[in-house]
């Protein structure tokens, strides 16, 4: 099987995707600065596939990579996790987004361009789109981000594109809507404490672990709560096992959205987490999060064409992956 460098091997998604792509015989090769990152997830992949299947490595983007591909040969492919990704915080920090996730992109194609390596799976978001002009939001919807965070992904399409044309990169660019679950075995889950998701605070809110807060502004939705498309995160990771499968095999560069293609509201998610855990959650209000919008829900025909790919689990799914994951892990990873 191929050998796939993945940035951002110690976040959620990206530990996520190791296990997932380990499963399925890849050799794995992750870099994280453990920032915001965690080791501990992949020790302890280390420790059930073996340091020939999965090794890994504390870089950071932005820095000089020449160590990694002088002991890393053959690298197939790249699946690029590594980004800051909090609308919130994007717009307090601007200047923190554009040099980590635009500035770190550039340094990490540097070195890929240098080292032949022109097969590119990027995590992109649908806060490139901003307001939806319509619903389901599809891949031809304008571009007109209302964040720093949105806008940086923009840039780093637009990079792609140009080096597609000058360069011969090949990428998918993997339009993300909200991501939910753990691992289908809650193995791994997500660490961060609050997390940038509502259902994961929502449910540690449940459990009883930590303060749940509403932190959305009033919006024009039925219950004045935004409307968000939330992909279970297995799913979408194997969305991009399909993506490299279509890369090796030949394929053209595309963006593409993963979500369901149906949405939930923040107040709907919570009454789903109550539902799932018998639990009622004390809802405090804090400061609303900047730069939100209404309603954000996914076309995801386009997936179904190019990748064969669709989602398969529910919502319920991810809360009960989620809740075994909190409850085998109330403190999430170790720092």
């Amino acid at each position: 099987m191929s050998k796939v460098l993945i940035t951002g091997a110690g976040g959620y998604i990206g530990s996520i995707a190791a296990y997932q792509l380990l499963q399925k015989g890849y050799e794995i090769v992750g870099i994280d600065n453990f920032s915001r990152g965690f080791k501990q997830p992949l020790e302890f992949l280390k420790e059930k596939f073996g340091e020939e299947k999965i090794r890994y490595y504390n870089f950071d983007i932005k820095s000089d990579l020449s160590p990694l591909f002088e002991k890393e040969k053959n690298i197939d492919a790249v699946i690029h996790y590594a980004a800051f990704l909090s609308v919130d915080e994007s717009m307090k920090k601007p200047e923190d987004y554009f040099t980590n996730n635009v500035a770190g992109s550039q340094n990490l194609f540097t070195y890929l361009l240098k080292n032949n390596i022109k097969k590119i799976i990027f995590s992109s978001t649908c806060a490139v789109y901003g307001n939806a002009e319509y619903i389901p939001i599809d891949e031809r919807h304008k571009t007109e981000p209302t964040n720093p965070y949105g806008a940086s992904k923009v840039m780093v399409e637009n990079i792609l594109k140009w080096y597609d044309k000058l360069k011969d990169i090949k990428f998918i660019s993997l339009r993300y809507f909200n991501v939910c679950g753990a691992s289908d075995d809650g193995l791994i889950g997500d660490s961060k404490k609050p997390s940038v998701h509502l259902m994961q605070n929502a449910i540690r809110g449940a459990l009883d672990l930590e303060p749940f807060y509403l932190t959305f502004p009033e919006v024009e939705t039925p219950d004045k709560s935004p409307i968000r498309d939330y992909c279970n995160v297995v799913d979408l990771n194997e969305a991009h096992i399909l993506a490299l499968d279509y890369l090796m095999k030949g394929g053209k560069s595309e963006i593409i959205n993963l979500g369901t293609g149906t949405g939930n509201s923040v107040l709907e998610i919570i009454t789903k987490v109550k539902e799932e855990t018998g639990k009622d959650i004390k809802l405090e209000k804090s400061s609303p999060r900047e730069g939100e919008y209404a309603k954000a829900v996914a076309s995801i025909q386009k997936a179904k064409d190019v990748l064969g790919w669709e989602p398969k689990r529910s919502i319920a799914d991810s809360v009960k992956s989620l809740v075994a994951w909190y409850k085998a892990h109330p403190e999430g990873w170790k720092e």
